[in-house]
């Protein structure tokens, strides 16, 4: 038979007390609901002493209590207000005390503001993918630019500074403004066509884009992928001056060269006028100088080579008088070799005289005959000198030559070297030797010594 839990004893009911209750609400809620994003409409802010905040966060329907402690809160870009409207990240909580459901706030940002971001951080990615912030695509930026353009807007604050800067580094440099809008929706195609128009107009050999600050809706056609696709197809290099330090948009990660704000563009670009003014006195002192030795240097070789020219007019008079004294020698010369030539003449006419061509021509040829005939006798003399000579020593020759103890059957021994044989210690069994006969040769081999 059934009966009602009301009627059941005491000792078999759960009894929770009220803290109890909370506390395992409280563990329920916390264990099973992750951090949640929530947005909505902040009211009853309260700020106490400790730090913590506490306010409601409600919409047309519904609200509910929330808690921010200190150590969170203390990360919050801005100071919460009444009515406004935010994104919080929580989790859900009870607060045991009273028993209301709650939520402990983490993270709190403006409403609309964590949208631009998430959408902020997923362009960034596409982007870094694609490789559009790749170091390799940065170009660099001339030392002196000769012509810059600015893209900006023509009333703002940006303008003022960049034109302040650039007149007080180096006003030589001519400067034209390209004005767009900076914020709104018109402003990103502006800026794409105002970027394309640079690269077309071909004056300009940088450009700087530029904005004051705002927050991350006022910077926001900065980060849009139009303006960064016409930053990175740019031709010329572009240094992006957008917000303050603090501020980052897609158009820094892209451009050639960031800059922390629109006066720093105009300081990195350009060099101080005062700084080169410097160096420029610092090189006139420099040359002065040089010019100053070369001078003294010049000087000292005129003066050297003026102690060394002569006035030609005496050097001209040292000439003539050379000449004239060349002149007499050769006058002396050719008047002395005449008068031996005229005396060596008359002598060989005088030895002429006396003799007759054909008279000594006579004596030589009987002179010619004479010896002819001595010449005879006496080669034929000789020549029977030599023959009887020649038959003794043939004679001599013959008693003494091997070739005629050959004919009396005697040979000749040589080894293989062709030396001749004396002794039978220069042989040995085996050896090939040859035997020298009157008439040819035989060729032997040793095959016993007798001692």
């Amino acid at each position: 038979m059934l009966t009602s839990d009301i009627f059941t004893s005491g000792t078999d009911r759960d009894v929770l007390s009220v803290s109890q209750l909370n506390r395992k609400a409280k563990q329920l809620l916390e264990t099973h609901l992750p951090l949640l994003w929530v947005e909505g409409e902040l009211s009853n802010v309260s700020q106490p002493s400790s730090g913590h905040w506490y306010f409601t966060l409600k919409d047309e329907q519904a609200q509910v209590r929330c808690a921010m402690f200190r150590n969170r809160n203390m990360l919050v870009r801005f100071a919460p207000r009444q009515g406004q409207q935010v994104l919080i990240r929580a989790r859900v909580s009870l607060y045991e005390g009273r028993g209301d459901y709650q939520l402990i706030v983490e993270h709190m940002e403006e409403a609309g503001f964590g949208a631009l971001q998430r959408a902020f951080e997923a362009l960034k990615l596409k982007l870094a993918n694609e490789g559009l912030f790749d170091d390799a695509y940065k170009q660099p930026l001339p030392s002196l630019p000769k012509h810059i353009a600015v893209i900006t807007s023509p009333t703002g604050a940006a303008i003022r500074d960049v034109l302040s800067v650039l007149n007080r580094r180096f006003p030589a440099i001519p400067v034209t403004v390209i004005p767009v809008a900076v914020q709104g929706k018109e402003a990103a195609p502006q800026i794409v066509r105002a970027i394309d128009l640079a690269n077309r107009a071909g004056l300009f050999d940088v450009v700087i884009l530029a904005r004051g600050g705002g927050s991350l809706e006022d910077l926001w056609p900065f980060n849009e992928e139009s303006v960064a696709r016409a930053i990175h197809a740019s031709e010329l290099p572009i240094v992006s001056a957008v917000g303050h330090e603090v501020d980052f948009t897609i158009a820094d990660f892209v451009a050639d060269l960031r800059a922390p704000t629109p006066s720093a563009a105009a300081e990195l670009l350009v060099p101080d006028a005062e700084d080169w003014l410097e160096t420029f006195a610092g090189y006139e002192i420099l040359l002065q100088e040089a010019i100053e030795r070369k001078l003294q240097s010049f000087k000292q070789r005129l003066e050297w080579l003026r102690t060394r020219l002569r006035h030609p007019g005496e050097r001209l008079q040292q000439q003539a008088q050379r000449l004239d004294g060349l002149e007499l020698r050769l006058v002396r010369a050719v008047d002395h070799q005449l008068l031996r030539c005229h005396t060596r003449l008359n002598t060989l006419v005088l030895r002429q005289k006396p003799l007759q061509p054909r008279l000594r021509i006579n004596q030589l040829s009987q002179q010619v005959s004479q010896h002819h005939a001595t010449l005879v006798k006496n080669m034929q003399r000789h020549l029977r000198a030599q023959q009887q000579r020649l038959a003794e020593a043939a004679r001599l020759l013959q008693t003494v030559s091997p070739l005629n103890t050959l004919q009396r059957g005697y040979a000749i021994a040589t080894d293989s070297h062709h030396k001749v044989i004396t002794n039978s210690s220069q042989v040995a069994p085996g050896d090939s030797i040859n035997a020298r006969l009157a008439e040819g040769e035989l060729q032997c081999r040793v095959e016993k010594i007798l001692s």
